[in-house]
């Protein structure tokens, strides 16, 4: 795979920005935050349909972020940094943990298109019958649709957020014709937001959408000015294999040498010289154990 040499390097300005009457507006009634949340999702819908973000790499960032919200409702410890090692520095045969198979759910939802068998291979646990029946049993607005189905599997689930918000961000993506899961509710909503029921969890979605949008989309603006910046110096690049690693390290939150399509020494090389090139970032911090990603 070759890279051509973008005519100009991408930046914030390339992607349509959000109105500021969506940013800056005060939240209050149930009928202004809808009207809110449905022009941010209109704006995001602009952003998912763009060819210089980076798409598959922004769910799967999105998906940890979501995965480390869920993880914080649970009152457990890990965050961002912790979650990206549970998964990324696996061996065979390892479990990642409760915290892991939480970020796991999340990375399995948003890799494949939304349908019932993508949901169960996220999560196993759930018959696909039923989740057709979540998913089929609740008409109306898109937010109203995912709102209903979040709050129907917390009913028959209390304890079941992680499947509760994935299932609602599917619902959600259904009813607006998006091929893939983008997690937004889990990034905007509060863990007290997850007992609330009717309208006052609809007011709580409509409002987590906004904040939930609005960063996605300062997500998307910057992924697409950095994978504009990996692509133009992907040329540079000598080594064997190396477009093979830079799809992945476009494609995936952290990347591990080891799993790169190189010698191991040859992808430890290959990723110093692509931190050097400010292509890539290293995740971690550490002298070993390193992760990188765009």
């Amino acid at each position: 795979m070759t890279f051509a040499r973008p005519d100009h390097i991408c930046d914030l300005d390339t992607l349509p920005r959000m109105p500021a009457w969506v940013t800056s507006a005060r939240v209050e009634t149930l009928e202004t935050v809808a009207f809110l949340s449905g022009a941010a999702l209109s704006h995001l819908h602009v952003v998912l349909s763009r060819e210089d973000v980076p798409q598959t790499l922004l769910r799967d960032r999105l998906a940890l972020r979501a995965a480390e919200a869920c993880v914080a409702f649970s009152g457990r410890p890990e965050r961002a940094g912790e979650l990206r090692d549970l998964v990324n520095l696996l061996r065979p045969g390892d479990l990642p943990g409760p915290a892991g198979e939480t970020y796991l759910a999340w990375r399995r939802a948003v890799e494949r298109p939304v349908s019932i068998k993508a949901l169960g291979r996220a999560l196993p646990a759930f018959d696909p019958g039923q989740i057709a029946a979540w998913l089929d049993a609740e008409k109306g607005a898109p937010m109203t649709r995912a709102a209903m189905v979040l709050e129907a599997i917390l009913r028959e689930a209390p304890r079941a957020d992680v499947a509760g918000l994935i299932f609602a961000d599917a619902a959600l993506a259904q009813a607006l014709g998006w091929d893939h899961l983008v997690p937004l509710l889990a990034m905007g909503l509060k863990r007290a937001d997850l007992r609330k029921q009717d309208g006052d969890l609809r007011l709580a979605c409509h409002r987590a959408l906004i904040s939930s949008v609005i960063e996605a989309a300062r997500r998307a603006a910057d992924l697409a000015r950095r994978a504009a910046h990996l692509k133009a110096v992907a040329p540079k690049l000598r080594a064997k294999g190396a477009a093979d690693a830079v799809e992945m390290l476009l494609t995936r939150d952290a990347v591990a040498p080891s799993a790169l399509p190189l010698p191991d020494r040859a992808a430890r090389r290959l990723c110093d010289r692509l931190v050097d090139l400010s292509a890539v970032r290293e995740l971690t911090g550490r002298d070993t154990f390193r992760l990188y990603g765009v």
